[in-house]
């Protein structure tokens, strides 16, 4: 899912989770802003990987001169492709892109994994689509107080805070809560802004919500949160 670092940084971090570079089948690309897209098309050309995304953002990495001909590039429509065994469906995410999606990927052994980062806020798309997955990679972008309070220019925080913005851990704390009540025992928190959140307030945030309903961490749900720089551990599920 996206290709925000370059080619060299990714088969690097791949290499330290014990991941061979042959195994990565396709990219599937949320959207063409450059933390998403930085290393992908010398990383697609290099693995020789089909490229997935929705008609808008083809349109922009076109623009871009990311799609230069050089590996197979194809619009994912609503209905999803089966891929390395997996089936993988995309849902229309709200952010200030040319057209955001988000994924669900089916694993041959039925499990659902539900991939939601950039989102101006949790819509009545992506609930329906990621509810009841087994685990869940969930924006938890910033802290309202810090971001209204840092050094961000008024535009920028308008634009962060609006519907085609970030999903703030408040926000993200609403949607755990309805995800693990729905059966969701895996949530990773992603995409964290480096100056208006920290890890540590992110998960509390979470799990502070968690609590409130009754749910316990490693009985109810594991909660975790994705590391900015380095690999996370390898999860397995």
């Amino acid at each position: 899912m996206d290709a925000g670092r370059s080619a060299k940084q990714i088969t690097e971090k791949l290499d330290a989770c014990g991941i061979a570079k042959e195994a990565v089948r396709a990219i599937f690309v949320t959207h063409e802003h450059t933390d998403h897209v930085k290393g992908l098309r010398v990383l697609a050309k290099r693995l020789n990987v089909p490229v997935y995304a929705s008609s808008g953002t083809m349109q922009a990495l076109e623009r871009m001169k990311i799609l230069t001909g050089e590996f197979p590039a194809q619009v994912l429509e609503m209905e999803g492709t089966a891929c390395a065994g997996m089936y993988i469906r995309p849902f229309h995410t709200s952010h200030d892109c040319a057209e955001g999606y988000g994924y669900c990927v089916e694993t041959s052994d039925n499990h659902h994994v539900a991939f939601a980062t950039d989102l101006g806020y949790f819509s009545d798309e992506v609930r329906k689509h990621i509810t009841g997955s087994d685990l869940v990679v969930l924006e938890s972008n910033h802290d309202v107080g810090m971001l209204e309070n840092g050094p961000y220019p008024y535009p920028l925080k308008r634009r962060i805070l609006s519907k085609r913005g970030h999903l703030s851990n408040a926000a993200c704390s609403e949607a755990v809560t309805e995800l693990v009540q729905s059966g969701t025992a895996h949530i990773f928190l992603a995409h964290l802004s480096k100056e208006n959140n920290t890890p540590e307030l992110a998960r509390a945030t979470s799990l502070c919500a968690l609590t409130e309903i009754g749910a316990h961490q490693g009985r109810d749900f594991l909660l975790e949160v994705v590391p900015r720089e380095n690999p996370g551990k390898v999860t397995v599920f």
